[in-house]
């Protein structure tokens, strides 16, 4: 099999979900399709059912998925074999390589943002961490504690929703301090340069 460019080129956040869903388990197109409005529905939007089978092709030409011929079923010598797709060994290891990955960027963007947030004068600054605050509260409140349902059938789905949760909650817990002191200094700076006048 040819394939053509490398996972490290994929910026898609669609195939890369989709690919963490054939790492999960192996399924077939339709089957992803639902998986992936059920899982990633309020995160990642499709702008149609085709951008799963444009992902899947792009995936097995990476080589990070691979076609499965799985037997029609039992006493049923009409229906045609479904297609699966699944992960290949390169398809996890990329993966778990660009969730690392993840985590540098995490780091790269909150500094971006400092960095920029400096480059206004202070007012302008002050403003913008009174809308980020906002904002930060508002998410608070949209996002309320997920329960574990020990009965759910998909127990990942579960795991997924009290970790996305969890990491919310201590964010905010970082996130309101620092936006304090953002503000504490930005105010320094601004009574600093209103007492120079």
């Amino acid at each position: 099999m040819i394939r053509v460019g490398s996972a490290a080129e994929m910026r898609s956040p669609v195939n890369w979900a989709l690919l963490g869903l054939m790492i999960e388990r192996p399924s077939y197109g339709y089957e992803l399709v639902q998986r992936f409005e059920r899982t990633y529905g309020e995160l990642l939007t499709l702008s149609s059912a085709s951008q799963i089978y444009n992902a899947l092709d792009a995936l097995v030409r990476r080589g990070l998925i691979e076609e499965v011929v799985t037997s029609a079923a039992q006493g049923s010598a009409v229906r045609q074999p479904k297609l699966h797709y699944r992960a290949t060994d390169e398809g996890v290891r990329r993966y778990q390589d660009r969730l690392i990955a993840q985590v540098s960027e995490d780091r790269r963007r909150t500094r971006l943002f400092a960095r920029e947030l400096a480059a206004l004068d202070p007012q302008a600054a002050l403003a913008v961490i009174d809308r980020y605050e906002q904002l930060c509260l508002e998410s608070a409140v949209k996002t309320p504690p997920h329960s574990a349902d020990a009965k759910a059938p998909e127990a990942a789905a579960n795991v997924a929703s009290r970790l996305a949760s969890e990491d919310e909650r201590l964010a905010m817990e970082a996130k309101l301090p620092w936006i304090e002191y953002a503000r504490r200094e930005f105010k320094a700076l601004l009574e600093g340069r209103n007492g120079r006048r």
